[in-house]
C-alpha cells in the first residue's frame, strides 16, 4: 500500500504523541492479570476520551444532524458490505462452511441488486451476517488473546489482535482502493458514521461505573470471548 508524505506526517504526529502518552503515566501499583500495562492503557485511554470529547464526537453530532435517516443507514450499509468481504474470507480461512457461504452470499447479493452494499438486501432476505477478522480467525486456531492493549485512536484491543492489525488493514478492501485521497478519507467517513451510531455510549459508561476504564476493559474481554466461543465461552479462563 503506497504512502506518501502525508501519511509520514500522519504517522511522526501519532509517534510524537504516544511519546508524550508514556511520558505521563502514571503507575497502578496492581493491575488486573488481563492487563498488566494498565498504567500506559489508562492513560491512553484518557487521551482517547479527551480527543473524542474535542474532535470525533462533535463531528458525529454534527453529520448525525445534516444527514437524513436514510442516508446514513446506506452509507453504514455501504462499510458493512466491504468488511463483508474480508469477514468472507476469514470465515474460509476458520473452515466456517456456513458462515463462509452466508458472508460470500451476502457480498454478492449486496453488491449487485444492493448497489455497491448501499442497500442491505441480504438482510431482506434472511442471509446472516458473521463478521470476523483474522484477530478472531487466529483466536479458533487456538492463539490467545493476550493482554489488554488501548492504542491511540484505535481504541481496545487484545495483544492477539493488535498482532492481526497489520493483516487485517492489508485484507480490508476499505484499506486497499487505488486512489490515496479516497484511502485516507473513507476509513475517516467510516469512523465518523460508526460513532454517530452510538453518540450516547460515552454516557452511559460514564453514569454506569465508578471506573469506567474497567467496565469498558471488562466488557470488552466478555465480549471477544463470547464471539470466539459463538456466546458459550468456558466458565474459567486460563488464558492471560
Amino acid at each position: 500500500m503506497k504512502q506518501g508524505p502525508g501519511s509520514t506526517r500522519v504517522r511522526r504526529a501519532l509517534l510524537a504523541g504516544l511519546l508524550l502518552i508514556l511520558q505521563g503515566c502514571a503507575t497502578v501499583t496492581q493491575p488486573s492479570a488481563h492487563d498488566p500495562l494498565e498504567s500506559i492503557n489508562r492513560t491512553v485511554y484518557g487521551f482517547n476520551q479527551a480527543v473524542d470529547k474535542a474532535v470525533i464526537k462533535p463531528v458525529a453530532s454534527g453529520y448525525r444532524t445534516v444527514t437524513p435517516d436514510w442516508l446514513r443507514k446506506g452509507v453504514g450499509n455501504f462499510f458493512n458490505n466491504l468488511q463483508d468481504v474480508w469477514s468472507a474470507v476469514n470465515n474460509g480461512l476458520q473452515g466456517r462452511g456456513q458462515e463462509f457461504g452466508d458472508s460470500v452470499g451476502r457480498v454478492m447479493v449486496n453488491s449487485t441488486i444492493g448497489i455497491l452494499g448501499i442497500f442491505d438486501v441480504a438482510s431482506d432476505l434472511n442471509i446472516e451476517r458473521h463478521t470476523a477478522d483474522f484477530g478472531l480467525t487466529l483466536g479458533r486456531w487456538g492463539v490467545p488473546p493476550g493482554p489488554y492493549v488501548v492504542l491511540p485512536i484505535w481504541g481496545p484491543f487484545t495483544l492477539r489482535e493488535v498482532a492481526a492489525l497489520p493483516v487485517d488493514i492489508s485484507g480490508m478492501p476499505v484499506y486497499n482502493i487505488g486512489d490515496q485521497d479516497t484511502r485516507t478519507w473513507l476509513p475517516i467517513a467510516d469512523l465518523v458514521d460508526t460513532r454517530a451510531k452510538y453518540l450516547n455510549a460515552g454516557d452511559v459508561l460514564e453514569g454506569a461505573a465508578l471506573d469506567p476504564y474497567s467496565f469498558q476493559r471488562d466488557a470488552y474481554f466478555q465480549r471477544q470471548r463470547n464471539i470466539q466461543y459463538d456466546g458459550n465461552p468456558p466458565e474459567e479462563d486460563s488464558e492471560p
